[in-house]
């Protein structure tokens, strides 16, 4: 009877490989090397603005540069051997190579979810608890969160190096090696389960309820209607003059802080809406295979899987670019090598945060442009006019 068995698996090992399309090899390596390598430069180039530049080194940015890191970890880690899978139809990197690799992958997929948890809360106090925010939202605590972040990760993700080997399937005409399970699958249900709700569930309903909370705060908090009535009130305005540039202060600020919170809410909706989408196809393929005998692992839904969680994290310095006047500006500065790099912000109006209260640049955030929680305090430190005004002669100066 062992017999039998043995002779059927060696028949079953001895059949011939199943020969990869050659279409599927070229869109694959195409799709992964555009993706992969536009998104590897953008992300670098995130990190170097934010570490180059003063202006940019605040405490949201900490998250974006966590982010970033993340991202380029799982391009790296997860991207590059897919191309090296695709030619070769084999394991190439030996057995550290499995650990090594799959470890930075589960890493960056991991630190990527919890960056952008710690940024939603962030954004949520900043708005919505502007004056919690000048303790809670600081620089100082926003790289001990971070370090937090990448310690807990890298503790978690340890898990791997106990869990994966080099298998080994022997054909007519070939030996493949893979890195795949040490043990049965079906002992992996859990940990996957335990990923799915902790690094995606979680972080995806926390953040539309807190995103719910600020787009009610974005929306629905009382703004004056009328902002020359706010110049008529301001005290002691010596002559004429100052009451009409006090109006037109007013006036342009009121205008721009309606218009940062049509864009806060634009790129929170933006990056919490493409988070959601380009990693459901994967977190449910991973759940469903779970409870499956025998996986689904046809290869061109494997490679849109695969192909969403590379575009998720090559994307983001493109939402950077396209929501943010600071990004943009510094990320011009970096790719025009010709010019000295000159460390002050881009020159246009912006509407204060709560950074008002105490030094800017210890509480300021990345979303400096972006933020409404002047009007919160507006009338405990300073008026809503006086803050256009200070905003003003700032820039107008650099």
């Amino acid at each position: 009877m062992e017999n039998e068995t043995v002779s059927e698996l060696n028949q079953t090992q001895l059949q011939p490989r199943a020969v990869v399309a050659l279409e599927y090899q070229v869109v694959t390596i195409f799709l992964v090397l555009i993706i992969c390598g536009l998104g590897i430069v953008g992300n670098i180039m995130v990190v170097l603005v934010v570490m180059r530049t003063k202006h940019m080194r605040t405490p949201t940015n900490c998250y974006l540069v966590s982010l970033a890191v993340a991202d380029l970890m799982v391009l790296v880690a997860a991207g590059l051997p897919n191309v090296t899978d695709s030619l070769y139809g084999s394991w190439v990197y030996g057995y550290v190579g499995c650990l090594c690799i799959t470890y930075l992958q589960y890493l960056g997929i991991n630190a990527s979810s919890c960056s952008i948890t710690a940024f939603t809360i962030e954004r949520y106090i900043a708005i919505c608890h502007p004056i919690k925010a000048q303790f809670l939202c600081t620089f100082s605590r926003a790289k001990k969160i971070i370090i937090f972040v990448w310690a807990f990760t890298s503790i978690y993700c340890m898990l791997w190096f106990f869990l994966l080997d080099l298998n080994i399937s022997t054909y007519k005409d070939a030996i493949v090696v893979s890195c795949g399970y040490r043990i049965s699958r079906n002992y992996y249900s859990p940990i996957y389960l335990i990923d799915f709700g902790v690094f995606y569930v979680m972080p995806m309903i926390l953040a539309t309820v807190l995103y719910g909370f600020i787009a009610r705060i974005l929306f629905l908090n009382p703004i004056p209607s009328d902002p020359k009535e706010n110049s008529k009130t301001s005290k002691n305005d010596s002559t004429h003059q100052n009451k009409n540039m006090n109006s037109k202060t007013s006036n342009r600020c009121f205008n721009s802080t309606v218009s940062s919170r049509k864009q806060v809410t634009k790129m929170l909706a933006v990056v919490v809406i493409l988070f959601a989408l380009l990693w459901m196809p994967y977190r449910t393929l991973v759940v469903v295979n779970s409870f499956l005998s025998s996986p689904f692992q046809e290869n061109w839904f494997l490679l849109f899987c695969r192909i969403c969680i590379y575009l998720n994290s090559a994307i983001n310095p493109v939402i950077y670019n396209l929501m943010s006047q600071k990004f943009r500006a510094a990320f011009r500065k970096l790719c025009n090598c010709k010019q000295k790099p000159v460390e002050k912000p881009a020159n246009y109006s912006v509407a204060l945060n709560y950074s008002v209260i105490k030094g800017s640049d210890h509480f300021s955030t990345e979303l400096d442009d972006i933020t409404v929680t002047d009007t919160y305090l507006s009338a405990t430190k300073v008026s809503f006019d006086d803050t256009c005004l200070a905003s003003e002669i700032t820039f107008s100066q650099s």
